[in-house]
């Protein structure tokens, strides 16, 4: 096997952290720093305390989350600019993904265990909330097939649906 092969990931190997989360959520123990620990290790990303916090709290949220929230959320406990390469990071190694919420500031989601470094497979609707501009991923939600002239060639699909989020419009 060669050392690009060696490198990539398989579906099999790359953790869940969409299910890790749901898991999560219903059991209200929270997902031990061991799982992210893991999943930065098959990343061949070091693993550090500040990266296994931004997993922690990002898996946490239902919506996708800013760089200037998270940094209101860790406080002084991470510093911008290493939470800035930590997303970086992350993006690249098909962790996270990043969609622009309406005032163009990018937000950050979980991949799904299909991504990896070297493609992600984030092409899902993005619901935008047009009161709190909170930015939900719709995975379930199918994206229409695009047929496309023969000499283009896909690279990306980014579809956002603009509206009331369950929050915003039981508020109304």
């Amino acid at each position: 096997m060669s050392s690009v092969e060696s490198s990539k990931l398989s579906t099999d190997d790359t953790l869940n952290l969409t299910t890790m989360s749901m898991e999560k959520k219903q059991t209200k123990e929270g997902i031990i720093n061991e799982d992210f620990a893991d999943l930065l290790r098959k990343n061949k990303l070091k693993v550090t305390q500040p990266r296994l916090r931004v997993l922690d709290i990002i898996s946490e949220k239902t919506a996708a989350l800013s760089q200037p929230d998270l940094e209101k959320i860790v406080g002084k406990d991470i510093d911008r600019v290493t939470l800035y390469r930590i997303l970086g990071s992350f993006e690249e190694k098909g962790i996270l993904h990043k969609v622009f919420d309406l005032n163009g500031t990018a937000t950050y989601a979980i991949c799904s265990t299909r991504c990896s470094a070297e493609h992600h497979h984030d092409q899902h609707i993005h619901f935008i909330c047009s009161v709190c501009n909170s930015v939900y991923c719709l995975d379930e939600v199918s994206v229409p097939k695009i047929s496309l002239p023969p000499s283009f060639t896909l690279h990306a699909i980014a579809i956002n649906a603009v509206g009331l989020c369950d929050h915003c419009n039981s508020a109304e």
